[in-house]
């Protein structure tokens, strides 16, 4: 199966955060799973460090880069395609970088792993 991580997946995945389900959990661990994970997500946890919403315990790049390797996450580039279906999105949801993810999964034809429910307003499967 081939699912978009959503950012809190990720961090609840790879800091062993017990708010993820263990639906969540098993998909992200499945090798046999392609698991996308978008530069919206890293992005979004960079700019959230910046401005003191959220912490690591060790240097950003370090921390990327390792888990998207060690997870075996792929990286989905954004397109100019996943930027234009954000023009036609309505605004359930006016945060940014949730906006593009829900972009991607629909471009894509992907469902995405969030346990966000705003989601589900949106012609995209959400998993959890």
């Amino acid at each position: 199966m081939r699912l978009l991580l959503d950012t809190h997946a990720f961090l609840w995945f790879t800091l062993k955060d017990p708010q993820l389900s263990a639906r969540a959990q098993a998909w992200i661990a499945d090798p046999n799973n392609l698991i996308e994970f978008s530069p919206a997500s890293y992005w979004e946890i960079a700019i959230k460090i910046s401005t003191g919403k959220y912490t690591l315990t060790e240097p950003f790049d370090v921390f990327m880069q390792r888990e998207i390797a060690i997870n075996r996450l792929h990286v989905l580039h954004i397109e100019v395609s996943h930027a234009a279906a954000v023009i036609t999105l309505p605004f359930h949801h006016r945060d940014p970088f949730d906006r593009l993810l829900i972009a991607q999964a629909i471009v894509e034809q992907i469902p995405i792993l969030s346990a966000d429910p705003v989601f589900d307003s949106y012609p995209v499967t959400r998993q959890w």
